[in-house]
């Protein structure tokens, strides 16, 4: 073989895609490059041949020679995979050893040549059959161990991931009951008692006055922890660590210690301190540089009449956090040492955030020196571990808050698709994460020029060697804290857009991932935390997903936006019954704005098209969209008065119109975007932008004690609840 194939053969051993199907249906190659460039993400040395054929021998290898795999998945109660048997063993007995995750054990054996083949030949020389093997005992849901051996043979051990059937779905929606929700970006909210980011306190009063109207959920953004170091790296969607808390949502009066914490309180009501807590509340944007230094300056105190009262009394309240660090046992430990060594760096030698500025013996998070560290600023570590306490207190008191006024659901939470690359989750996990390449998205209308999201791709090799242990993790702290978990780019769990280092994203390629395993997974974490999961599933999305979710009871993402078919809106009978609707979404236009085409205002200032006849084609559509609308709230029967034709201005009443033609429809689960009630036209973030455009910083318009005052939105909700009941 020439380099090419040699490239071409590795690649397709690592999960790397040869082609794909565009936005438009028309099919693209990966080329020789495109491959080179992902392998060499993958840290294969693509330029000697010797190494690409060695690295072919070892999986190809692997692939044909290895007993069994090395997990193996089953959304049922009994399991099969292939095994591999040499001539030599072919009738000698497969003897296997089975421990349950509760405990049991159950052993047993059956001769190879009673297992069905599937196919034999030639390996290296070596003449092998593969088989299928059943077990024959029932397993109930959990992670399992099994040990299987050839007679006298080495042991190969196997993990079994056992799901029940589908995903959890709660009872209420089962029976057939609709139900609708308001869904914001908690940073946004304005509130007169906040300190100038919308916080828990925030969020427990929204669903207080949202559950007296009906409402059935709240969403969320993702609430991931971000780099308390920096604040100013905002998205919630490049988190710092997937699996804890973005710890300035908490609501800091409402911390226990803050009642009688003389020091705090006096500090808080000091004139200067009220003075920045007036700015940080009235400034256009969120100031979380501002925010920070407040919040950790209180908390800090809090911190220590903490350590000076509970803990050296061991009080209830001192168990109760050493309960919380230890059931987080090393990933919380490891978050604390890297959120205290990340401050500490930045205050003393000025260095930006991220463990990749540190000095290099600090980027092992267990290494000699980030033991020392945590040792020497053992008091710095726990005031971390204590700010994830509070968060988690404060988070899991406003879903029981829900679930007392009777939200079938409650929070409905966001899972970003990745993690930042110098941020606590890669730093901890380095092994399963891909430093040369970013996560994106090929070109598709959202985003013509294509998307890199400045996230690093796990490894699919990887993760399969850890017996998908980080993922596990990350998707049960998640599902553990909401009624209902979406999951962002759901198409991640059966293909990810790598882009190299450097690139374009177009010219990204697709690296694949063991889909039923991961389904498998979020069928039992789901069912285990009464948590529904919806899948984001916007954009290119390939037939194995969309067959994967409806056979694991994934809920689909249904934006009305994007639901036309050759022009022609979706009408509310043809949503399904198992998806979340929207209007629209936090990277889309609000609905004041998309009437009005201010979003392709945008988009022009900032040099988003690539070129004057794709922004005219956008122009065109746009104008095709408002008559189409138009005339599919007139069929549903909820034509608004005003606007009555597609040139004129934007109405309160379409917005009304458009959620009530939602409301109405099929799906189980409405979301209201909280922008488009109160009428906004400002987004909150913009796709394929970084400094050109503030995001993820916009606040809302009106304060949160005044929403619920606005007879129009008591209207519109009072509606929605109307046609969902």
């Amino acid at each position: 073989m020439g380099h090419d194939e040699l490239v071409g053969r590795l690649a397709n051993l690592r999960g790397i895609g040869d082609a794909y199907y565009d936005y438009r249906g028309a099919l693209r190659r990966f080329g020789a490059a495109t491959k080179a460039a992902i392998l060499r993400a993958m840290g294969v040395r693509v330029e000697d041949e010797a190494a690409l054929r060695a690295d072919i021998a070892v999986l190809e290898a692997a692939g044909s020679r290895e007993l069994a795999p090395r997990v193996a998945a089953s959304n049922g109660a009994l399991i099969g995979f292939d095994i591999h048997v040499s001539a030599l063993e072919l009738g000698a007995y497969l003897v296997w050893s089975l421990r349950r995750e509760d405990g049991v054990r159950q052993d047993g054996a059956v001769s190879t040549a009673d297992c069905a083949q599937l196919w034999r030949g030639e390996v290296a020389g070596s003449w092998i059959t593969r088989r299928r093997f059943e077990l024959p005992a029932r397993l109930p849901p959990g992670y399992h161990e099994l040990e299987l051996r050839i007679g006298a043979g080495a042991a190969h051990r196997c993990l079994l991931i056992m799901s029940p059937p589908a995903c959890h779905e709660p009872p209420a929606l089962g029976g057939g009951r609709r139900v609708w929700g308001v869904a914001l970006q908690l940073y946004t909210v304005r509130s007169r008692g906040n300190w100038g980011v919308g916080d828990f306190a925030d969020l427990a009063a929204l669903i207080r006055g949202f559950a007296a109207q009906g409402a059935g959920f709240v969403g969320l953004n993702p609430l991931h922890a971000l780099a308390t170091a920096d604040p100013e790296q905002a998205s919630p969607y490049a988190a710092s660590d997937r699996r804890f808390l973005n710890v300035l949502y908490i609501a800091v009066p409402s911390v226990a210690e803050f009642g009688d914490c003389a020091p705090a309180r006096g500090r808080v009501a000091e004139e200067s301190f009220q003075a920045r807590l007036a700015a940080l509340r009235t400034a256009a944007l969120v100031d979380y540089r501002g925010v920070a230094d407040a919040k950790l300056e209180i908390l800090a105190l809090l911190h220590e009449q903490f350590c000076d009262r509970e803990m050296a009394q061991s009080t209830q309240r001192a168990a109760q956090f050493a309960a919380f660090v230890a059931s987080g046992g090393e990933a919380l430990e490891r978050h604390a040492r890297f959120e205290a060594l990340d401050r500490y760096f930045r205050r003393t030698r000025g260095l930006p955030s991220g463990w990749m500025n540190w000095p290099e013996e600090y980027h092992d998070p267990a290494g000699t020196a980030v033991a020392d560290f945590a040792a020497l600023q053992r008091r710095e570590v726990d005031f971390f571990l204590y700010l994830q306490w509070l968060a988690e207190e404060q988070l899991a008191a406003a879903q029981a808050l829900a679930r007392r006024l009777g939200m079938p659901i409650g929070l409905y939470g966001d899972y970003a698709v990745g993690a930042a690359a110098s941020g606590s989750e890669v730093w901890s996990e380095r092994a399963t994460f891909c430093l040369g390449a970013e996560i994106g998205a090929p070109p598709d209308p959202l985003a013509l020029q294509g998307q890199g999201w400045g996230v690093p791709p796990p490894e699919p090799l990887a993760m399969q060697r850890e017996g998908f242990a980080g993922f596990r993790r990350a998707i049960r702290d998640n599902m553990r804290r909401y009624g209902a978990l979406r999951l962002d780019h759901v198409m991640s769990l059966f293909r990810l857009w790598w882009v190299s280092a450097g690139a374009s994203p177009a010219d990204g390629g697709y690296v694949h991932y063991p889909l039923h395993t991961l389904m498998t997974v979020l069928a039992l974490e789901s069912a285990r935390a009464g948590c529904l999961v919806v899948g984001e599933d916007l954009g290119v999305v390939p037939d194995e997903v969309r067959e994967a979710m409806g056979r694991y009871g994934m809920y689909q993402y249904k934006v009305m936006i994007f639901e036309k078919d050759r022009g022609r809106w979706r009408a509310p009978g043809e949503y399904p019954r198992r998806s979340l609707a929207t209007v629209t979404t936090h990277d889309m236009p609000t609905i004041r704005s998309y009437w009005q085409g201010s979003d392709i205002e945008l988009a022009t200032s900032l040099a988003l098209y690539p070129s004057a006849e794709v922004r005219a084609q956008v122009l065109e559509e746009r104008a095709a969209d408002r008559a189409a609308l138009l005339g599919a709230l007139r069929a549903a029967g909820l034509a608004a008065a005003r606007p009555a034709g597609p040139q004129e201005p934007f109405a309160p009443e379409l917005a009304a119109a458009m959620h009530g033609y939602l409301a109405h429809s099929g799906a189980a689960l409405v979301a209201l975007q909280l922008e488009d009630l109160l009428g906004m036209t400002a987004p909150v973030n913009v796709p394929g932008t970084h400094a050109q455009y503030p995001n993820w910083r916009r606040k809302i318009e009106v304060d949160l004690e005044d929403i619920l005052a606005r007879p129009e939105l008591l209207a519109a909700l009072a509606a929605v609840e109307r046609a969902r009941r």
